[in-house]
């Protein structure tokens, strides 16, 4: 492609990105971060404050598709890195919702698109959720290894659904479930397919609800499938999608639909925002801290010890959010991650969050220690962005799988 007809990449965002930049910025400042610790406290999922996005829009179907196709991918990434700014858990709990409608979107029709996506968010009168169901008790990083089955009823046209998912946010509570589950267990993650089980839909139930280190507002349970039965019109894509590639898969060529991996992939960029965010609010309170801390006779930040701390930390926070706006323009114009360019940013700012959250509670010493400052709080949510949606391990072996272009186990 031509340097004249090549999307521009620029490291400065619209006026339209930076508008919602700022208004998501207002809401996490005004009303989520305020709340935060209550509801980490209380460990429920913060049903006002969702309302309350839904109100002024934040929190819609509107909201999610306009920043989804933004021309240059950074929509999702800016705003995102605001509300995870201000609550990690209670921005998972407005943001979750995104990641079964990204299944729906990278695996589904158009028809199925409009038919699903506005039931998982419901109105500002009648709030809805969505829930993405991957991971099993015995499948998390091995994703080949999923148990749940869905069996075709050829005479009925529908699919039966049996399994338990774990680890899923909004898992029991959503309106709208993504499942994914093995049509053809032989064919490992090849012989996988997502499916759309509608609102009351019988045999499904929510079963344990996890009490976490951290996100504590982000509702996550397990999910209960005993002959759970949907209409044919539920698997995303189709039945003649599925049906050839199945077929190529058992003549052993090359497929890019598995059904979770597209949707990961797809979403990477945008964890990674997640961490962003959770790592700036945790370096803006440390620098400001050491500013004002005094020890000695000066503030704490006058000496090298904290000062290069925060330099570290400011760079990596930098170094994180440019990989995953690379990514994210990346997506956005259809350019393939030759590199591993998403799984690139969801490690480095995961891992950023960790190393800064960590060094921020350092700075304030033993008050970062108690709940009575936001430090500890940010540090126990920021383990999470290692571990979900791929933990640094796997993005480690995609990397290198990539580079490298050999089978590294």
């Amino acid at each position: 492609m031509s340097e004249a007809t090549a999307p521009a990449f620029s490291l400065e965002p619209s006026e339209d990105v930076r508008d919602v930049r700022d208004w998501a910025h207002g809401f996490a400042a005004d009303i989520i971060r305020p709340a935060a610790a209550e509801w980490d406290e209380r460990e429920e999922t913060p049903w006002p404050i969702i309302e309350e996005a839904a109100k002024i829009g934040l929190y819609s179907l509107d909201f999610f598709a306009n920043q989804w196709l933004e021309p240059t991918g950074l929509g999702i990434p800016v705003a995102f890195e605001e509300l995870y700014w201000g609550d990690p858990g209670i921005a998972l709990s407005i943001t979750g919702t995104g990641l079964a409608a990204v299944a729906v979107a990278s695996n589904g029709t158009q028809d199925q698109l409009f038919e699903w996506v506005p039931q998982m968010f419901g109105s500002p009168d009648d709030v809805k959720l969505g829930a993405f169901c991957s991971s099993e008790p015995n499948a998390g990083s091995d994703v080949s290894a999923i148990k749940t089955r869905a069996v075709y009823d050829q005479a009925k046209d529908e699919w039966v659904l049996n399994g338990v998912k774990t680890w899923a946010t909004n898992g029991g509570i959503a309106n709208v479930h993504v499942i994914v589950a093995s049509v053809e267990p032989e064919l490992g993650s090849r012989g996988q397919a997502s499916f759309i089980v509608p609102p009351n839909t019988p045999g499904l139930s929510q079963g344990q609800k996890f009490q976490k280190h951290g996100i504590r507002a982000s509702h996550t349970a397990e999910v209960v499938l005993d002959d759970v039965r949907i209409p044919g019109s539920c698997l995303l894509g189709g039945k003649e999608k599925l049906d050839e590639r199945l077929a190529r898969a058992r003549e052993g060529k090359r497929s890019k639909g598995q059904a979770a991996m597209k949707t990961f992939e797809a979403s990477r960029p945008s964890v990674g925002v997640m961490a962003v965010g959770c790592a700036r609010a945790a370096y803006e309170y440390a620098r400001d801290y050491a500013k004002q801390r005094e020890q000695f006779g000066r503030p704490i930040g006058d000496n090298q010890g904290v000062a290069f701390l925060l330099a570290d930390m400011a760079t990596r926070i930098d170094a994180a959010r440019l990989l995953v706006w690379r990514a994210a323009w990346m997506a956005r114009n259809g350019k393939d991650f030759t590199n591993a360019e998403g799984s690139m940013s969801k490690l480095y700012a995961s891992e950023t969050a960790t190393f800064v959250t960590q060094n921020a509670l350092r700075i304030l010493g033993g008050n970062g220690y108690t709940r009575e400052y936001p430090v500890e709080r940010w540090h126990r949510d920021a383990t999470i962005f290692t571990i979900f949606e791929g933990a640094s391990e796997i993005q480690k072996l995609i990397i290198g799988r990539t580079i490298t272009g050999l089978p590294i186990r």
